[in-house]
Formats: C-alpha cells, sequence, structure tokens
C-alpha cells in the first residue's frame, strides 16, 4: 500500500535557480521550516492526548524536525548567517491552511494529509538543492534531508490510517494533492522552501 502522495505540480528548475542565486536567504527560510515543522508535531501531541498509538511517531518526528533545524543553523553559523529575527508568513502554507475543515475529526485528517503534503513537497525541492550543488559537505547534507524528509511524508499517511477508513483518506488525500498542485503554479518563484 503507498503511503505517500504522488505530487501533481513539479517545481521548475527556475526555483533551484533562485535557491542557487540567493541561498543565504533559502538556508534562513529552510531553519524556519524545520523549527515549524517540529512544533507542528508536538502540537499534534498536545492536541491529540488520546491517541497514543501515534503519540511516538509524532515525538520521533518533532525531535528529527528539531535536529534538522540545528544542523541548517549550524550551517548558518558557519556561512556567518543570522536566523531571521521574525518569521515571515508563509503563502503556500497559508494556503494549505485554508483547505482545514472545521469538524474536529475531519480537521484532524486534513492536519495528517497536509503534512504529507508538505513533507513530499520538501523531499522534491531538497533533491533539486543537492542535485543543484556542487560535491561538498552541504550536497551531502541534503541528500540526506531529502531522504528524512521522504519519510515523513509516508509517517503523516500512516498515522491518519491508525484512525480513518483507508477509503475517506485517499479520497481527501487526492483532493488535497490535486489543491496544492494549484497553489504551486500560482505561487511566484522566491529563494525560499515553499
Amino acid at each position: 500500500m503507498k503511503l505517500s502522495p504522488e505530487l501533481k505540480f513539479e517545481t521548475p528548475e527556475a526555483w533551484a535557480e533562485a535557491v542557487m542565486n540567493d541561498f543565504d536567504s533559502f538556508l534562513q527560510d529552510h531553519a524556519d521550516c524545520e523549527r515549524k515543522a517540529s512544533a507542528m508535531a508536538m502540537s499534534l501531541v498536545y492536541k491529540c492526548p488520546d491517541k497514543v498509538k501515534i503519540i511516538p511517531m509524532l515525538i520521533e518526528t518533532a525531535l528529527e524536525e528539531m535536529e534538522h533545524f540545528k544542523q541548517v543553523y549550524d550551517v548558518m553559523h558557519e556561512r556567518g548567517i543570522q536566523l531571521k529575527h521574525e518569521t515571515e508568513k508563509d503563502p503556500y502554507i497559508e494556503a494549505l491552511m485554508k483547505m482545514l475543515r472545521t469538524p474536529s475529526p475531519q480537521r484532524l485528517l486534513d492536519r495528517f494529509l497536509l503534512a504529507s503534503i508538505i513533507e513530499c513537497r520538501g523531499t522534491e525541492r531538497f533533491r533539486m538543492v543537492e542535485e543543484a550543488l556542487e560535491e561538498s559537505t552541504l550536497k551531502k547534507f541534503y541528500k540526506m534531508l531529502w531522504a528524512s524528509e521522504a519519510k515523513h511524508g509516508h509517517i503523516f499517511v500512516e498515522m491518519a490510517l491508525v484512525y480513518y477508513p483507508k477509503d475517506e483518506v485517499y479520497k481527501r488525500l487526492d483532493e488535497l494533492v490535486t489543491a496544492e498542485a494549484e497553489i504551486c503554479r500560482q505561487l511566484p518563484v522566491r529563494s525560499a522552501l515553499h
């Protein structure tokens, strides 16, 4: 059984070019995304204390994302780049969050599935960064990252399947992947993960 979505929009090479042309800004945004991913996993632990079957997976995911944040921060520190003082709103994430349904059980399902889609988009884009970089420690770092993000793309669908019927999960996942592709088509290319 396939546990992660097939994205319906392929990021254009112009995105990787924008990242390579302003890598410092990309690193700042990347660090912020890792911090937010860790916080999101922990917020699900807080909001779902009764979902005991998945709490260990959420905690592990939060720890991995925090480790990625530390690793990106270390790269930034070596390059003399500071974290941003204020975090900017991410138009991609904002657009996705508008698709969350209101009833609690449906909202939780959407959160799992959107997390999976976001991780899959990160996998695609970290792979593009790795391919665009010259042979270096940084290239190896981004190769490790996209492999880790791919695992997270699976884990959130796996969590959803613990508490929701398979047909409902995959029907909603397809709807959200289709909407995510349209969001990506409309967003401007910038030196940021999303």
